[in-house]
């Protein structure tokens, strides 16, 4: 998938030469920029956890393209399953612009601490790349993660009495939004019926 690929973003330090790294990722000399009037995509690095602020601080102010896409995920914590919303891509978000009309005032930006680059190449993100993430993210930016229970599956009760315990789906029941996993309990397998938001999956089906 082009989300998971593009976590390749998050280590500024993967060469230019990797071949995944490549397939995503363009580099032009600075000097080839400073003849360029085409407005391209470029990948920025953000103060950390500002993407979102940094994002919406440049659309107001310079009134420019920005995508900073999230992920929107549940989590097991002392409170039960909870719904979470970080960054897809920690520390950066992406920013179309012309290069040598724009560039200095994007880097001194709020939330902004510059455009990624490598040596004096700077990196642009291929237009298709970013028009395949926005479709799966919509107009909100959020990609939301709820991965489909199978029977067969490892999970995790995030709440109730069996809170923490891991079990294994035994069968599915869609109309009421419920499965029924077997768990070991005090020594002794024991085959309950649960509410599926209250499992997490902690492994692929086992058959």
């Amino acid at each position: 998938m082009v989300a998971s690929q593009l976590c390749i973003l998050k280590n500024v330090g993967t060469p230019v030469g990797s071949s995944r790294f490549h397939e995503l990722i363009m580099t032009h000399s600075r000097d080839q920029l400073a003849l360029s009037d085409t407005p391209l995509w470029f990948c920025l690095r953000t103060q950390p956890k500002h993407e979102h602020l940094a994002a919406t601080a440049l659309r107001r102010q310079l009134q420019i393209p920005c995508f900073s896409p999230r992920l929107r995920f549940r989590k097991a914590t002392r409170r039960g399953a909870v719904w979470f919303v970080e960054a897809m891509f920690p520390g950066y978000l992406f920013a179309q612009f012309v290069y040598p009309l724009q560039h200095r005032r994007v880097e001194h930006s709020s939330g902004i601490q510059g455009i990624v680059q490598f040596g004096d190449y700077v990196a642009t993100l291929d237009p298709g790349t970013v028009e395949a993430l926005q479709q799966k993210t919509g107009e909100e930016e959020i990609l939301t993660i709820d991965p489909e229970i199978q029977v067969g599956q490892s999970v995790r009760i995030a709440e109730g009495p069996f809170q923490g315990l891991e079990a294994l789906v035994t069968r599915l029941l869609p109309a009421k939004e419920r499965i029924r996993v077997l768990l070991e309990f005090l020594g002794r397998s024991v085959e309950t019926e649960i509410s599926k938001p209250k499992v997490l999956p902690v492994g692929s089906p086992r058959f």
